[in-house]
C-alpha cells in the first residue's frame, strides 16, 4: 500500500514510493511468467457427435482389430474414422514414414476431428514428429491419445504448450479393464480425474504439486538430447516400462540420476514395470528394485505400482496438467486440477 509521509512535497512522496512501484511491478511480472510457463493449454472438450480419428504412428495393423476400439467409442456418442495408415505396412510399420507423417498431419489439421487416438505402439513416431508442422494444431489443439511410443508425441506436445492423454490405444479395447476405459471417457468429456491406490513397501511418504510429465522410460532416454526432450525441473515425473532387460532398466535409470534429470523433480510416479527380462547370470534386482536405487537419495515423495502402462489397467493421465501428488502410509493419492 502506498503511504505519504507528513510534511513531504509531492517530489518526495514519488521518491518515497518509487521502490513499492518497482516491487508491485516485478512481482506482477515474475508470477505471470511463471504462471504461463507451467500451464498448458487442454484440448477442448468433447461432445456426442464429435468425430475421433484412429491413425497408426507406428507399427501397422489392420481395420478388423481396432472394432473393439471403434465400438467403445461409438458407445459414448462419438463418430470415428480410419487414417489411410491403418491397413498399411511397410515391413513393420504402418506405411513408409512419409505416410505416417502425412496421416498424422491431415488429421491435425481437419477441424472436422476433435481427437486423435493411436491404434497402436511399437516403435516409429519419433522417425515422424520432425516432418509435421504443428502450426494449424496450435490453432486448433485436440486431444492426442496413446502411451507407449506416443511418449515421442507426448514429449513435443508438451514442448509446443498442450496437454496430451496417456491412455490406452485403440487395440487395447478388448483387454482393457473397465477403470481404464472409463478413466479415457472421463478426460474426453471434462470430468476430472481422482485416483486412488493401494500403499506399496518402496514408497517415499509426503505431497508434491506440480506438472506431470513422462511416460515410457525406453522412449524418454531415446529423445534426450533433442528437441522433443522435456525438462524435467519441478515436475511430478511418470515412468513405466515394457520388455526391457533389467540392467537397460538399471542404465536408464543410471543415466537419469547422471545427466541431473532426477535432481529437481518435485515427486515421483512408477506405473507398470512389465514382463521384464534376465540374462543367464541374473543382475539380481528386479526394475522396482533397480529403480528404488537410483532414486533413494531424493526427498520428495515417489509412488510406485500406479496402474498405467503396459497393463489392463491403463488408467488415463493427462500429461502435462497439474497434479497433486500425496503419498501416506495408507495410500496414494493422484488428483488432477
Amino acid at each position: 500500500m502506498l503511504t505519504f509521509p507528513p510534511n513531504t512535497s509531492l517530489t518526495k512522496v514519488i521518491l518515497h514510493n518509487f521502490s513499492s512501484f518497482i516491487l508491485l511491478f516485478l512481482t506482477f511480472i515474475f508470477s505471470s511468467t511463471v504462471y504461463s510457463q507451467n500451464t498448458l493449454k487442454m484440448p477442448p472438450t468433447l461432445k456426442k457427435g464429435d468425430t475421433v480419428a484412429i491413425i497408426a504412428t507406428a507399427r501397422k495393423i489392420d481395420a478388423s482389430t481396432l472394432q473393439p476400439g471403434i465400438k467403445l467409442l461409438e458407445s459414448w456418442g462419438l463418430k470415428v474414422i480410419l487414417g489411410k495408415t491403418i491397413g498399411k505396412a511397410q515391413n513393420q510399420l504402418a506405411g513408409a514414414d512419409w505416410q505416417r507423417a502425412t496421416d498424422l498431419q491431415e488429421m491435425m489439421d481437419d477441424p472436422s476431428v476433435k481427437a486423435i487416438w493411436a491404434a497402436k505402439g511399437g516403435y516409429g513416431t519419433v522417425k515422424i514428429v520432425d516432418r509435421v508442422d504443428f502450426s494449424k494444431f496450435k490453432q486448433n489443439p485436440k486431444w492426442i491419445i496413446g502411451f507407449s511410443d506416443v511418449t515421442v508425441l507426448h514429449s513435443h506436445m508438451n514442448k509446443l504448450g498442450f496437454e496430451t492423454l496417456h491412455a490406452m490405444m485403440a487395440i487395447s479395447a478388448p483387454s482393457a479393464t473397465s477403470a481404464a476405459k472409463e478413466s479415457l471417457r472421463k478426460v474426453l468429456f471434462g470430468e476430472k480425474l481422482l485416483y486412488t491406490i493401494p500403499h506399496h513397501d518402496f514408497n517415499k511418504l509426503g505431497q508434491a504439486k506440480g506438472e506431470l510429465v513422462g511416460g515410457n522410460l525406453s522412449v524418454l532416454y531415446s529423445i534426450q538430447g533433442s528437441v522433443s526432450e522435456v525438462d524435467f525441473k519441478d515436475k511430478i515425473l511418470f515412468l513405466e516400462d515394457l520388455d526391457e532387460y533389467l540392467y537397460h532398466i538399471d542404465r536408464m535409470m543410471t543415466n537419469l540420476k547422471r545427466n541431473g534429470s532426477l535432481k529437481n523433480v518435485r515427486g515421483i510416479i512408477i506405473g507398470g514395470m512389465t514382463s521384464m527380462n534376465d540374462n543367464d547370470i541374473a543382475w539380481g534386482k528386479n526394475a522396482l528394485e533397480i529403480i528404488q536405487e537410483a532414486v533413494k537419495d531424493l526427498n520428495i515423495p515417489i509412488a510406485y505400482n500406479f496402474p498405467a502402462g503396459h497393463i489392463k489397467d491403463n488408467r488415463a493421465l493427462i500429461m502435462g496438467g497439474i497434479i497433486t501428488l500425496e503419498v501416506t502410509e495408507k495410500e496414494t493419492k493422484v488428483i488432477f486440477e
